[in-house]
């Protein structure tokens, strides 16, 4: 469930990214300048840190259901 979190997430930061490259100005002066950077260098972050969580999720091993393990601690108790 949380790879599906993931990629939506690595899929939504491309996209913004891919909207927001051509209209921001990295060799402008000043502030205007700043904020390109300091954006795409959040938005890198971004993709970097969803990419590393889809790449590197621990495996799901078989898990019994829950309502075994209920019951087998409701008889232990009696």
């Amino acid at each position: 469930m949380k790879k599906n979190r993931y990629l939506l997430c690595l899929l939504l930061s491309g996209f913004l990214l891919y909207l927001a490259v051509p209209r921001l100005s990295v060799a402008a002066e000043g502030m205007q300048g700043v904020f390109s950077l300091s954006w795409l260098a959040f938005a890198l972050i971004v993709v970097a840190g969803n990419l590393t969580a889809l790449l590197y999720s621990p495996k799901q091993k078989n898990q019994k259901p829950r309502t075994e393990k209920l019951r087998k601690r409701a008889r232990s108790l009696h």
